[in-house]
Order: C-alpha cells, then structure tokens, then sequence
C-alpha cells in the first residue's frame, strides 16, 4: 500500500474500484438478507458526512467519540472524521454512563455520535459534565430528536449533502484528506482500566498505516476475500485486522449482526477470513464435541477415527513423509467429517486470525486437523496492535510466530518483552510520566508481557508480567499455562487460577453444560438445574479426576489442590469479560471472595 494516511488509503481504494458496480467495499444484513455497498456509495456518503461535520463546526484535531456497535455508519463516521483531520474516540457501547463520562471529559470530546436512543440516554445524564461537548449525533432516525444539540446521522448527511454540490463536496474532502500528515493524531483508544481509569492510547496515521503494511506483508489478504466481522470496531485489534487492513487490501467487509449471530452469519455470508478470539474457537470446538455425542455409535465411531487418522496426518506433515494410504484415508475423512464440520462455518474459510488472548494448542491442532488454520497472533493498542503474527503453512503451535517485518523485538533480562517500531504508540493522553514508564529512552516499549523465542524463531508468550503469582512458599508461578491444561478438558468452559500470596493453587471452573448434561444423562444422575448438578458428589469426582490427571506434568507447587464449580459462565453482561471477550481477573477473584477463601480454610 503506497498510502501515507487513512484519508488516502480511503481515496485510493475509492478510486481503484469507482468504476466497479459488482464490487462491494461492505455488506449489512437488511430485511433479512444482505446487501452490498459499493465504493462509489461509500464514498459519497463519507464526503456528505465529512461535510455535515464540518458544517456543524468540527474542525481539524477536535475528538469525535463514538458509542456503537458495529454498523456501516461507524465506519462513515470513522472515514469522515479521519479526512477532516479530527481525532476518532471510539467506545465500547457497553460502558456506563461514568465511564463514559471520564472518557469523554478527559479528551474534551465535542460531538458523540451514538447508535441508538439507548446509548443517547446514557450520555444525555452526563452530558451537562462534558464541557466541551457541543453535539451529539445519533445513527437511528428512531428516536426523538432536539433542536440544538441533538441531530440525527442522516440529517448531518444531507447538510452536507444540500450544502455543497457533489463537486464542492468533493473538492473539500480533497483539501482536507491532504492536508493530513503521517504524524497527526488518529484516534484515542482508551484502555480498559482494569487498575484505576482507563489511560487514551495516541495512535497516529503513521502507526495505523505502518501496522497495516507489515500485516499485509506477512499474510496475503486478496481483492476476494471476504471477511465477517464481528468483534467490537472500537477495539484496536479488529479495527486494524478486521477493518482497515482488509480495506486496504481491497477485501470486502460483511458486519455480523451481533456476537449471539455468529455461527447464523458465518453460514449466510460463507467468508473467507474470519478475525477472533480464542474464545470462538473454543465453542465451536465444544459445539462438535457435543453435538456429535448425542450421534449413534457408528457415527461416533467414524468422528473419532477421523480425528485419530488428522492427528497421525498432521504428525506426518510436519515431518514431510506423507505416504499414499495415509492421504488416501485422509482424503476419506476428509470427505465424511472434515469437509461437514468446515461447512458450519461457511464452507470457504481460508483462515481464521487469532487474536487478544492466548490460543490453546489444541484448539489450533483441532482446526487444523479439520483443515483450518489459525494464525495467532500478538500485540497491544499501544502497538496499532499487531508486533508478531504466524504465517501460512509455517505455524508453530504455541507461539505467535515471527515479528513483522518493520517491528523490532528483544526479550529483557525479566523475560519481559520489549518492541519497537513506526507501529508504537505517541503517548498516553495527558499522561507525560506514564508514558515516559512504557516507551523507554530508546524507544523500546515495554509490553508487560512474558515471553521467549523458540529454536525456530517463532515468539512464544508465557504470562503477563502483572498476573505472575508468587506463592506463599516463594514460587513463581504463571497461571496462564496452567489454565490452557485445565481448558483441554472437555468438560471445561472457562476457568481461572488463584494463587497469587497463597498457600496453594486452587481454581474457578465454569464446566461446558452441554456436554456435562450429557454425561450424568448417560450415567444416571438426576438434576434440575445447573446448581443442582455440579453439587453432586459424582460430577465434583469426575472432575477432580480429570483435572489430576491433566496436571500431572506440572510442578507440585503449580496443581490445582482444590476447585470450585460455578453454575453460570463469565459473560461482558455479568461482568465477568471485557467486550473482547477475555475474563476479568480481578472482577472475578471480588464476586467469588468468599467462595475463593472457603478453598483456603
């Protein structure tokens, strides 16, 4: 990509594809179905909005927030913003009314742009707080607007629409889009404040762009692929993976209609890129483990010979001696399993992208075994985010493969690693001295992370620095590998370590209901409720069973002594993930204190 900013990316693609009417940028579901955008539409809608903007007196560096799910007006608000050279706040849509409020007071934010009349109620209770805040825009035409302040989107489109002449609208956005330099201020990303507020991450065109660059050197993403896209737009890791880079590949885009659709929408849309988190992975592995017990034998029988021949195929492929019968056999299980379990996900999936979270093994071996590949990989906001990726036909599992090609990496005497780059982030917002603590003298940032370089090259992470525990007996121990055994248990959905300051390590486990449900239904153990399932002795004994017997490898200090079964999984509504879909540690270790202590007593 020759494209120095986004604004010009965004012209380039335009450009590129103006006089192809069958070629969508993005795709919605609408009335049922889904319908395709083409570029010349996407950029007239983006030139009327920039000049709506404009219009209402959003000027170059102002911070325009945005409270939304994903949807096409985000990325025009995204695109418009970009080319009049203000500063895109994106938040999750799941965030209260005070945090919204901090947020947006912190950066001074002069207009907000909200989805839907919800979402315009929360920031209406603190809008009187926001003393820079002069309108707020809202996606919906649903909803009850006000004189002044309040305008609807497509009101702001056709101001800038009636306004100016489709050529005066485009000779703006020109003017505009030039006038942005690499080095000018994109978009403030705030984290998610797990320890005191959360902090503005200053990403500048150049740390996109270059960030978009080195992806797009280490895995090919084609005019025609088609991506789904389902993870929250306002996080950085879908935003660049999911959003920008695919755009500038000149991919096409499809919005998922919610998180609970995925598995509808990956069969509707069939693409060919998906970017996830683990935890996608893991239902959906859990989904054909449970779906296929409830199978006659004979089918079962058949499921479990072809996973055996993809492991004995996979073997033999990393050691280059695949004889004729084994991919004869291989080619037969293809044809009666693999071929049918690729179908829930569309049937065309060249690879799924991983991401915001460790992948277990054998997740990664599981898909590839199917014949998906996942390629994991690994970064932070403060890195626009991406530092290391696994490449095509080069995965090494456990690891996030090689560093990109313009991103430097080196592992500090602590283990923790360190990077540098044209991708690293200006600064924290307002906070000269916490950035001075991350980006060193050098330019190194420090990640906070633990991790080392395999034989083959390939960057393995091993914990974070801050969820390190230290046990009362002094040792060190890293709950993360620990939790990936505990998690290759099939009857396990999510679960948590504690030991940090402890006697021992004990741990939080959510069992996958479905398949728990099946086993006591096949042994004989009567239940009504989850409750009253996993408080009986017989479910608490298999457990402990299965968990001796997958830590049997680890270190004395490192097995889990004790455990807890929780009837309810970790979820963004209960508070238990963040939108990204990883467990909230700390959160979690407050709700279940007294439950977490009576494993201690």
């Amino acid at each position: 990509m020759n494209s120095t900013t986004i604004p010009e990316m965004f012209l380039e693609l335009t450009r590129k594809f103006e006089d192809n009417s069958s070629k969508f940028a993005f795709m919605r579901k609408v009335g049922g179905k889904y319908e395709g955008i083409t570029y010349p539409e996407l950029r007239e809608m983006v030139e009327s909005f920039a000049a709506g903007l404009l219009e209402l007196g959003v000027e170059r560096g102002d911070r325009v927030g945005i409270v939304s799910e994903n949807r096409l007006e985000w990325i025009i608000a995204d695109f418009a913003t970009a080319a009049i050279g203000a500063v895109n706040v994106p938040i999750f849509p799941t965030l209260t009314p005070k945090q919204i409020q901090f947020i947006y007071d912190n950066c001074s934010a002069s207009c907000i742009i909200v989805s839907n009349s919800f979402q315009l109620n929360k920031v209406l209770k603190i809008a009187s707080e926001l003393r820079a805040l002069e309108h707020v825009i809202v996606m919906n035409d649903d909803t009850a607007f006000q004189p002044g302040m309040i305008r609807s989107f497509k009101n702001v489109t056709q101001l800038g629409a009636t306004k100016y002449s489709l050529a005066e609208r485009r000779e703006m956005f020109l003017k505009n889009s030039e006038a942005v330099r690499p080095d000018d201020l994109l978009t403030l990303i705030y984290t998610s404040g797990t320890t005191g507020n959360p902090k503005g991450v200053m990403l500048t065109h150049q740390n996109i762009v270059s960030n978009i660059n080195g992806i797009m050197n280490a895995v090919e993403i084609k005019p025609t692929d088609l991506l789904l896209s389902y993870l929250p737009l306002c996080h950085s890791y879908e935003r660049t993976n999911g959003y920008y880079t695919a755009f500038a590949a000149g991919a096409t885009i499809a919005f998922a209609e919610s998180i609970e659709t995925v598995a509808e929408n990956l069969r509707e849309v069939q693409p060919t890129i998906v970017t996830s988190v683990p935890r996608l992975f893991e239902r959906i592995k859990g989904r054909v483990i449970a779906s296929m017990e409830k199978e006659k034998p004979a089918k079962q029988k058949i499921f479990n010979w072809a996973i055996e021949l993809g492991k004995t195929y996979l073997l033999a492929q990393q050691n280059g001696k695949i004889s004729g019968i084994l991919k004869t056999k291989h080619a037969l299980a293809d044809k009666l399993v693999f071929s049918k379990i690729r179908a829930r996900t569309g049937g065309k999936i060249r690879f799924f992208a991983s991401g915001g979270a460790a992948l277990p093994i054998d997740i990664a071996e599981f898909f590839k075994i199917l014949g998906i590949e996942i390629l994991e990989g690994y970064g932070l906001t403060e890195t626009s985010p991406v530092i290391a990726v696994n490449r095509l036909g080069k995965i090494e599992f456990g690891t996030v493969g090689t560093p990109l090609f313009n991103v430097e990496v080196i592992i500090a005497e602590d283990g923790e690693i360190l990077a540098r780059g044209p991708n690293i982030m200006k600064g924290y917002w307002k906070e000269p001295a916490t950035t001075n603590e991350a980006i060193d003298a050098d330019g190194w940032l420090h990640t906070g992370d633990i991790g080392k370089f395999t034989e083959k090259g390939n960057l393995a992470i091993t914990d974070r620095k801050k969820h390190l525990f230290i046990s009362s007996g002094g040792k060190n121990i890293s709950p993360q590998p620990i939790e990936q055994i505990l998690a290759q248990i099939k009857y396990v959905d999510q679960c948590l370590l504690i030991g940090d300051k402890r006697e021992y390590c004990t741990a939080l486990i959510v069992p996958d209901f479905d398949l728990l449900k099946s086993y006591a239904e096949a042994v004989g153990i009567s239940f009504t409720t989850n409750e009253e399932l996993i408080a009986n002795p017989k479910i608490e004994e298999l457990f402990k069973n299965e968990i001796d017997t997958h830590q049997r490898d680890l270190a004395k200090y490192e097995r889990v002594r004790k455990f807890t079964l929780l009837p309810e999984a970790f979820t963004v509504e209960n508070g238990g993930m963040t939108p990204t879909l990883k467990i909230k540690r700390k959160e979690v270790e407050k709700k279940f204190a007294e439950m977490i202590e009576k494993m201690y007593s």
